[in-house]
């Protein structure tokens, strides 16, 4: 009897050490991923999660960018230098806020380059392509998509945005400006509006930078971060509109700082789970112990609405989410 009961202890201790092992792996979750990486892109491609950051260093050290693969949100595999200047030759640094989209087999990455201040300087928004997610990315204009300030927006923080119709548009800007314009269907550049304008501000009240949309219930979600990237009113708010041209009223802040937590949350992203309705923002913040404006990580959390459809405000984390496989 004496053996009968140890052993029996023995299994019940093996499966609880089991169990707090199982419950570990689903908790401290945030950073997904090691380093300093900021301006994330969430997406899913060929039913992969990918995340495409900004390698967040001084600006004369940003000239590559890195991607990271999941199958699950919480595992992510790391792939090195998948665009650097030695393919891009006008782009000498600060290689920001990548944007991809899948075009015909192919995948091209937008992203931003050299920081420029004026319409002399050389620089912009790029593209690059390349035949698998995961690069290596080319230039392919062999100069910037965007190169001058257009409405008064700095042409960076750039975002590719597929509409029902199958049309794509470039949203981007930084210094409190944000653009809009249709692209043509190679990508090599845009096609006028009805009005013969090619860019169209849809700046809403507060924004900074950061643009990103998405399609629920046939509703334009238009999403931007305000403050300060460096400080602690870094945000994240929203607005909701019946077209991706808005007009766009801000509804109010859905993400932000927890001095409990980190602060500078924002420049985020949103993926959609392709085989759930469940949604997760991308984001990036910085950690308690640091002071270095560059030192920020990666995060993701769930993203909820209530049931009119607004976006519930959300509460950062150490354990970010649980994993959610695509099968």
């Amino acid at each position: 009897m004496n053996k009968i009961l140890f052993f029996l202890l023995i299994l019940f201790c093996s499966k609880t050490i089991g169990q707090t092992t199982n419950s570990s792996q689903i908790k401290n979750n945030n950073p997904v991923i090691k380093g300093w990486y900021a301006d994330p892109e969430g997406i899913v491609l060929d039913e992969t999660y990918w995340i495409y950051p900004t390698f967040s260093v001084p600006y004369e050290k940003q000239v590559f960018l890195d991607a990271f693969s999941s199958k699950d949100l919480t595992h992510w595999t790391k792939h090195a230098r998948i665009l650097d200047t030695a393919a891009v030759k006008w782009a000498k640094k600060a290689i920001w806020a990548p944007s991809i989209i899948k075009n015909k087999n192919k995948y091209f990455l937008f992203f931003g380059a050299n920081d420029i201040q004026n319409d002399n300087e050389a620089g912009g928004i790029g593209v690059a392509v390349a035949s698998k997610p995961e690069g290596p990315y080319r230039d392919y204009l062999g100069k910037p998509l965007v190169d001058k300030f257009y409405n008064g927006a700095q042409p960076i923080d750039q975002f590719v945005f597929r509409d029902k119709d199958g049309q794509c548009y470039l949203i981007y800007g930084g210094w409190r400006h944000c653009n809009i314009a249709r692209l043509k269907a190679d990508f090599t550049g845009f096609k006028p509006f009805d009005d013969k304008t090619v860019f169209k501000e849809i700046t809403p009240e507060n924004y900074v930078e950061g643009p990103f949309m998405f399609i629920k219930n046939n509703k334009y979600y238009f999403m931007w971060s305000e403050g300060g990237w460096t400080g602690p009113d870094y945000c994240v708010a929203y607005a909701i509109a019946d077209s991706p041209m808005g007009p766009f009223k801000r509804i109010g802040k859905i993400l932000g700082q927890d001095p409990k937590i980190a602060v500078g949350a924002g420049h985020h992203s949103v993926i959609k789970a392709p085989n759930s309705d469940k949604y997760y923002i991308v984001y990036h913040r910085r950690p308690l112990t640091e002071t270095d404006g560059n030192s920020r990580e990666t995060c993701i959390e769930e993203m909820h609405f209530d049931a009119n459809g607004f976006i519930k405000p959300i509460i950062i984390t150490n354990e970010g989410v649980q994993a959610d496989l695509i099968k």
